[in-house]
This record gives structure tokens, sequence and C-alpha cells, in this order.
């Protein structure tokens, strides 16, 4: 089995509902997520991904199409295929009335995890909440219970953990602390499904990223290849004295004078290359002091790819 997930022509329309129209949410989706891989899903709201997850969770009945998890069917075997999933949702979902040790003996309790096997203080050290234990969880920050609630997904060792808008609304800090986890988790060996809508996210966690988009997946690939599809980049050159005007033999570039001494090409790099235009502008009669490059990143990717038309 190389796949954790393998879904194919998945489709989901929901019915119409009093002045609301029937709106079909996913188009015959196929999707596999590699065994082991940290798996970025990205789209702009209303694009899908919720629906795919709460379908795999069995919270949302397909219309159509099949979905397996850890090579089991989730029609045919949906006790199994929902305890190989660990599901961190947006919401935060628990008790505020209950201590977090508390919420993870019950959730484990609820997967039937023997009490030899659980690893309730572990978690807690793991998020960076062993100290608030015995705390009532209503008087936890926003950010604690964000971490509380990965660490309930975890209390039965899925295979397959599924980070729904994970660090929506969390401090810089936190974050990386949650992204370090992310990390230590797939070292492991567990399989990673992300859904963000914080690019930067994506691009530091996820080695295959796939964006959907109305319901359609536009592109699926691994992270480089999407990231060298971008078809424009930005080099910059700072000089040593000012600039009076731009050179004659620079005008078959796209060249933008910024400030007194900054010149900034931008450029197809299909059509040309960065060496062609360091031998052109070093033929100025001035030194160059500093260059920059403007890197291709996943939010270029993204508008490029979401505001194409759709398949």
């Amino acid at each position: 089995m190389k796949n954790a997930i393998e879904i194919k022509g998945l489709r989901k329309t929901y019915a119409a509902d009093g002045k609301s129209p029937e709106k079909v949410a996913l188009h015959g989706i196929d999707l596999d997520i590699p065994k082991g891989s940290i798996f970025g899903l990205l789209g702009p709201n209303g694009a899908g991904k919720s629906t795919i997850i709460n379908i795999m969770a069995g919270l949302v009945v397909k219309t159509s199409g099949s979905v397996r998890v850890w090579d089991e069917d989730i029609d045919k075997d949906a006790r199994n295929t929902r305890a190989a999933i660990g599901i961190v949702p947006q919401e935060i979902n628990f008790d505020p009335f209950f201590t977090p040790k508390q919420i993870l003996e019950i959730q484990a309790g609820l997967y039937g995890v023997p009490k030899s096997e659980r690893w309730t203080m572990e978690l807690l050290k793991m998020v960076d909440l062993a100290d608030k234990a015995d705390s009532h969880s209503r008087s936890l920050s926003g950010g604690m219970k964000r971490r509380l609630m990965v660490a309930k997904a975890l209390v039965h060792r899925p295979p397959i953990l599924v980070l729904d808008e994970p660090t929506a609304g969390v401090d810089v800090e936190l974050r990386q602390m949650l992204w370090e986890n992310v990390r230590k988790l797939n070292r492991e060996g567990m399989t990673i499904l992300l859904t963000t809508h914080y690019l930067e996210e994506a691009e530091e966690l996820c080695d295959r990223i796939a964006i959907i988009n109305h319901g359609d997946i536009v592109a699926n690939d691994d992270k480089e290849n999407l990231l060298s599809q971008i078809d424009s980049k930005e080099i910059r050159f700072r000089f040593e004295k000012e600039i009076n005007e731009i050179p004659k033999f620079l005008a078959t570039y796209n060249v933008q004078q910024e400030g007194r001494r900054t010149l900034s090409i931008r450029y197809a790099p299909k059509d040309q290359s960065v060496d062609e235009i360091l031998k052109n502008v070093q033929a100025i009669d001035n030194n160059i002091v500093d260059v920059t490059t403007d890197d291709s990143d996943l939010e270029d990717i993204f508008l490029q790819i979401t505001k194409s038309p759709t398949i």
C-alpha cells in the first residue's frame, strides 16, 4: 500500500433547501495522498476542502465515488476507516467544564483505548499543556485550546492526522510550535493531511500539494514542481552610483528603475536565464553592490491557478 488515502470520482451535491438552490460542492474528485507524506490541500473558501474531510470522517454522505482510507473503503468498513484518522477541526469541540486530562481520557475511552495503552500525559507534554492537565479547560487561552484539539485527535494513535486550518487565528509562536509537532509526527511515520489558508504554512510543511477550486482539483504535484511553474520572477540590482537613465542595451528586458540606484528586471525563467541578464547588467559602467531576487512562492502559484478558468 503506497497511498494512505485514495479518492476516486468523489462527488457531492447538496440538495435544494428552501430558497437555497441545489449546490454541487465536488465535481468528481480524484486524489491520492501518499503514505508518510505531509500533503497540503489548498483552496479558497467554499472550494470543497472541508466537504472532502467531512466525507472521510463520516459527517457528510457523499453523492457518488469512492474513498479508501488505509486501504479500506469508508462504506464497507466505516469503523476501521474512521479509527485510522484523527481530525483536528476548525471549531473547538470539547466540554469546557472538563480538564484537559479528563478530555483526553474520555476521548481515549470512546475509541476503546485500554487504560494501559493511553498516553495522556505524553500528549499534554507534547502540546505544552502538562502544567494545565488538571485546570478547567474553559480557563485555557484560545491557543491552548487549539493545542488541546491536536492532542485530542491523537489519543488513539491514528496513522493519519487531518488538520483543518490548524493555525487559524493563533499567534506566530504557537504556529511555529504546532509546525514542529507536525514535523515530529511525520518523522515518526504519520501521514498528515493539511488544509490551510496560510500559503506560507503549506510551503513550509508540505512535500506535495493539491489545489481545489470550485469543487475541482486544478493542480496536484510535488511542491517543488508547482513552484517551478511560475512564469514570472524578478531580480533587483543596486548600484554604487546613481542611475541617470536606463541603458538602451537593456531595452529588450522589462526594466524598472526603483529609486536612484536600483534597477529591477522581471523575466520569464523559461525564456531568459539569470546568467544572461547578469552579463548584460554588468556591462553598465557602475559597480553592482547588491543583488536580490523575488523567488516564486505558493501565493503566486495559487493566484495564477485559481484565477484561470476552472477545468
